[in-house]
């Protein structure tokens, strides 16, 4: 008997023990975020005063380098028309200047792309403060089938950066860039809206390269099915080719071709991303009952 009331007593203060856990869970959680938060805060601060002080580099290599000739899309472009015989392909010429036209502008745009920088660089880090976040609330199969999500997430991301910048960035600056309704009319782009084009594709490019990421988290929580997906393809691929033809205004359909189908191919990965995902859980719950 005694035993039994000293085991009662020990299960009626654990009961007590979890109540206070779970009430304070949730505060706790949110001060963990926080943590979290800050941390990847002062990393895009960090590499914010990095890429703040190597302006010159940031500016005449990176910022206004399709700008020029000698980039190397423009190089691999000519090349390419060379080879093929495609004579409108390659770049001969970038008829437009960039100016400035407020007395703090060059100061407001060298803060504002050093923290774009810092936010492309940091990313990385930023994705593994948030893996460090949630997975302690994962169970260990679903640890096991995530190992690597950060890297391939920051791959992807860097991916899409590059790509955005080394393909759509030209190909954009290059046509409205140089596009006239007449002659007299001379293009004089102001630095901000050069800025604000060449980050607005290049992180656009680097978020929709997380498509296989996004699904997989979709899937995951079941408001994503490869069989929807792949029934739902010829919609995809229509939607594709009108984004590549809105982020790529040149009217050559082989350029469109180009940006279109790494997009169709983030597509159909993630078809075998969300059909992976759906067989690991079946198999889970398949599992879970004959045990």
């Amino acid at each position: 008997m005694a035993n039994e009331r000293r085991k009662g007593i020990l299960q009626r203060l654990k009961g007590q023990k979890r109540t206070v856990e779970a009430e304070m869970s949730f505060f706790d959680h949110l001060n963990e975020l926080r943590g979290h938060l800050i941390r990847s805060v002062i990393a895009v601060f960090i590499f914010t005063g990095i890429a703040f002080y190597f302006k010159e580099f940031i500016f005449d290599k990176i910022i206004l380098g399709p700008k020029n000739l000698d980039f190397w899309t423009y190089q691999m472009m000519c090349r390419l028309a060379e080879t093929f015989n495609f004579k409108d392909f390659c770049i001969e010429k970038i008829n437009f200047i960039i100016m400035n036209t407020a007395i703090a502008g060059q100061f407001t745009i060298h803060i504002t792309t050093s923290i774009y920088a810092g936010i492309i660089i940091a990313f990385p880090y930023f994705v593994w403060e948030m893996w460090r976040f949630i997975k302690p609330a994962l169970h260990d199969t679903e640890r096991k089938s995530s190992t690597g999500i950060v890297t391939i997430t920051s791959l992807l991301f860097i991916t899409g950066v590059l790509f955005g910048y080394f393909l759509i960035v030209p190909l954009t600056i290059t046509f409205l860039g140089s596009y006239t309704v007449s002659d007299e009319i001379i293009n004089q782009i102001t630095l901000d809206s050069y800025i604000g084009t060449i980050s607005t594709l290049t992180l656009g490019c680097g978020i929709t390269f997380e498509l296989p990421i996004v699904i997989y988290f979709l899937s995951k929580i079941g408001m994503m099915t490869p069989e929807y997906m792949r029934k739902n393809r010829r919609y995809a691929i229509v939607l594709i080719l009108i984004v590549s033809a809105f982020i790529t205004p040149s009217p050559d359909v082989l350029t469109q071709l180009i940006v279109a189908t790494p997009l169709f191919l983030l597509f159909e990965i993630s078809i075998y991303v969300s059909a992976w995902v759906v067989k690991k859980r079946k198999q889970a719950e398949l599992d879970f009952f004959n045990s």
